[in-house]
């Protein structure tokens, strides 16, 4: 007990800075109680029926001991010691106090108490905009506008109809200006299908002001400009959550998202967007394992209760952190990256996979420069906040196209559908998903099956692999590009690469260079094939 309180003050210490005293200060920790003894639950009650139907669906149980309240009693003693009390956690069977040292040891002393951890973290934004600022659209602008959703298929959506009627989609992020009054949104308030928002900061019903970071990310995935789309779920419903207090103020909450969460899953979201993410301020790169943050165990949680959870893998690919930020490790989250609309490949600043434990991430991309809603009129901005959006629109119509799948089954649905796969590597993922996937079954076999054209061809000449393009397979279009990657035994890329394909001969290796066992996996325009050493 004593080195678990050590370890939390040493936490508050570091990431706080505010503690002159540690008999004095007051931290924020979320302390976790042993049991839910005495408490009842009745899903009929507190669940929206859209929950419900959501559970009934892919088989999970209603009475589910993480759905049960956290026990009254527990919570008053704790109350009665600590200086101020927050959120109380289902899921995670805990309470968030604000305390001091001795009087959190007597809480840890209290014998339905299993331990605490320190909260109060810095947020990251998965966003590289500064300052907002009016359009009109130009030629390319309005290309762009057109490409962030014609990239991922939409047109095949649309031709069925589909457009994410029937799926609820919860957006976590730090306000929503003006899409309460935002022509962008007139279609979805026509038909009341902004179903329920709150301010877990304020914790208030009203969010549409402050950052307007919410307000791109929310037209990214439903928004329309006049009659063009920016995302691709128009006809969804949504519940807003304002999650952080002020998107570039030095702190933000976790807190907020662990309860935006539970308040998701009881409202009946079947899709949850997060575009905000965790990393060096609060954690270290081995935290990055889907495992140690409280954020990626609850995206863990609510992909267990059916919700696909959809997250910004973040902007850290050029920075001295580099890797995905946190619960983009998680991995039950659909990790998303960010690609060029220039090149059609990884964007500098979207952050690298794969987790700490060598799991991969992102698992798909999608365009991290984009058109977006701002509060008064459209805007560019870049950031895999926006990449998030467009494959979680995405989402909403795959899902409204095939019901049956479970959320996990839409998930790697999802991943099979985009662009790379079954290659991959640690800046696009699979790729970007594509809606024909979903909409044509003899695509799908071909692509599941790996029964594509084949359009290079691999051949030893001595100690060299040599790889050239088939000559039905040259092509003038400067976005395709040649994949290869060497995998080990373990099933980890030791190193990937891209190349723009110039002649025929693309690609020369020497063998004696790679140990036994590894393998050379090569990817063009659809094709996949590789070589064991």
């Amino acid at each position: 007990m004593i080195e678990v309180i050590k370890k939390i003050i040493v936490a508050a210490f570091v990431f706080c800075g505010l503690c002159t005293s540690a008999q004095t200060s007051n931290g924020k920790y979320m302390v976790f109680f042993k049991d839910k003894k005495n408490t009842v639950f009745n899903p009929y009650e507190y669940f929206d029926a859209k929950a419900i139907e959501r559970r009934l669906k892919q088989g999970i149980a209603l009475c589910d001991s993480t759905d049960f309240p956290v026990n009254d009693e527990y919570i008053k003693v704790v109350a009665s010691l600590a200086d101020s009390v927050s959120f109380s956690s289902r899921w995670f069977n805990s309470l968030t106090v604000y305390s001091n040292e001795k009087s959190l040891q007597k809480i840890l002393d209290l014998p339905f108490v299993k331990g605490a951890e320190t909260l109060t973290e810095k947020l990251i934004p998965a966003s590289n905009d500064k300052d907002e600022f009016k359009i009109s659209l130009d030629k390319d602008q309005l290309k762009l506008l057109k490409d962030q959703t014609e990239r991922l298929g939409i047109s095949a959506f649309r031709e069925k109809g589909i457009n994410g009627k029937g799926i609820r989609i919860a957006i976590f992020d730090a306000g929503f200006p003006s899409a309460d009054v935002n022509p962008c949104f007139e279609h979805i308030r026509k038909e009341n299908r902004i179903i329920k928002t709150f301010d877990f900061g304020k914790k208030k019903e009203n969010v549409f002001g402050f950052s307007s970071h919410g307000t791109n990310v929310f037209s990214c995935i439903a928004g329309m400009a006049d009659t063009i789309p920016i995302g691709l779920a128009s006809g969804a419903e949504f519940l807003l959550a304002r999650t952080e207090n002020a998107l570039y103020e030095p702190f933000g909450e976790e807190e907020n998202w662990l309860a935006a969460v539970e308040w998701a899953d009881k409202n009946g979201a079947d899709i949850i967007n997060s575009s905000l993410g965790y990393t060096v301020h609060r954690y270290f790169r081995e935290d990055m394992n889907g495992r140690t943050s409280l954020i990626s165990r609850a995206a863990n949680m609510a992909a267990s209760k059916g919700i696909l959870v959809v997250n910004a893998a973040g902007n850290e690919g050029e920075s001295g952190w580099k890797f995905i930020s946190t619960p983009a490790d998680a991995d039950s989250v659909l990790s998303i990256g960010g690609i060029d609309p220039e090149t059609d490949i990884h964007i500098s600043f979207s952050s690298f996979g794969p987790t700490y434990d060598k799991r991969l991430k992102p698992n798909v991309s999608a365009y991290g420069s984009v058109i977006a809603a701002g509060k008064n009129g459209l805007v560019y901005t870049q950031g895999t906040s926006f990449a998030s959006p467009l494959v979680a629109g995405f989402a909403a119509c795959a899902w409204q196209s095939n019901p049956h799948l479970t959320n996990m089954e839409l998930f790697h649905e999802i991943e099979k559908s985009a662009t790379l796969f079954p290659y991959f590597d640690y800046a696009h993922g699979y790729g970007i998903p594509q809606a024909e996937y979903f909409m044509n079954d003899s695509l799908k076999d071909a692509i599941t099956k790996n029964n594509t054209v084949p359009t290079f061809d691999i051949s030893t000449e001595g100690k060299l692999i040599k790889v050239s393009i088939r000559d039905e397979s040259l092509g003038s279009d400067s976005k395709e590009k040649f994949y290869y990657h060497i995998l080990n035994e373990s099933g980890t890329l030791d190193e990937y690469f891209v190349l723009k394909v110039t002649d025929r001969n693309i690609l020369e290796l020497e063998t004696d260079k790679y140990e036994s066992g590894k393998k050379l996996v090569v990817f063009y325009k659809g094709y996949s094939n590789q070589f064991e050493f």
